[in-house]
């Protein structure tokens, strides 16, 4: 019996990145729910913490939807990590400000996404990983910066930091 499948020209680049990305995510969750953490919250804390910033903001960082950034939010202000206060620039805004609390999980959750990285990149020599972290972030700011308009779209996964 002959295959009718198409002869593939290019590899299966779709598949290569789905696949690591795949795996990095549920490392990266296992890692930061040794304290307490969901990738997303971790992704909140740190980026609130560079600069002002509202729930939409960090959502479009964090490529969450609102009903998942209110969720983030909550868990974060129930564990003492963060809370929503007006906005010293806007008062109409509120912003998510991170606690003493949740500054110090920050730096703690940010060394276990470093060594979780640092883990992945380990299992390449030097050379091959500094291509790899070049090619893709030329993907990244090139050719695959943005998705194409569609009027349906793919659906998009949170972005892990």
């Amino acid at each position: 019996m002959t295959s009718m499948a198409p002869t593939r020209t290019e590899p299966d680049l779709s598949f290569l990145l789905d696949r690591t990305s795949h795996v990095l995510r549920t490392q990266m969750a296992a890692a930061l729910s040794e304290i307490g953490l969901t990738a997303r919250m971790h992704c909140v804390l740190v980026h609130a913490l560079e600069e002002e910033r509202t729930q939409a903001q960090l959502a479009e960082i964090g490529d969450m939807d609102k009903t998942t950034m209110v969720v983030t939010v909550d868990a974060l202000e129930k564990a003492d990590l963060a809370e929503r206060r007006p906005s010293a620039r806007d008062r109409r805004a509120r912003i998510i400000a991170v606690t003493e609390k949740g500054a110090q999980v920050a730096v703690e959750s940010q060394a276990i996404a470093d060594r979780v990285h640092e883990e992945a990149l380990d299992s390449l020599p030097g050379t091959e990983r500094e291509v790899l972290l070049r090619a893709l972030n030329r993907l990244v700011d090139g050719h695959l910066a943005a998705p194409p308009e569609s009027p349906h779209p793919a659906p998009r996964r949170a972005r892990r930091h």
